[in-house]
């Protein structure tokens, strides 16, 4: 990086270097349903892991545990929920867009 002013720009060096980090992706979601009441074990499958944040079944609701397996792999444990919602991955480089590879659909129990 370096920075112009009158005095002309500065020399380049081993302090200046800016790193972009990549944003995260999810490509699959396995399981993709579980129960309503949550605490169904999910593989999350993707890029970019490494530094995540954040797992979240729907926009506010967040896994109630996850663990990085690697940088493409992720376990997580599904919170209560209703509907079809995206699972999204938060990191360093952002969160993750969402796709149709991401859909995981909770399922109400029987009456």
């Amino acid at each position: 990086m370096t920075v112009s002013a009158g005095g002309g720009t500065t020399a380049t060096n081993a302090s200046d270097k800016f790193t972009y980090i990549a944003a995260p992706t999810v490509t699959g979601v396995s399981p993709t349903s579980g129960s309503a009441a949550g605490g169904t074990t999910v593989g999350i499958t993707g890029t970019n892991f490494t530094g995540v944040t954040a797992v979240d079944f729907g926009p506010g609701n967040p896994a109630t545990l996850f663990t990085v397996n690697n940088a493409g792999s992720i376990t997580a444990t599904s919170p209560a929920g209703t509907g079809t919602v995206d699972v999204t991955v938060s990191a360093g480089g952002g969160t993750t867009a969402t796709n149709a590879s991401d859909k995981f659909t909770y399922i109400a129990a029987p009456p």
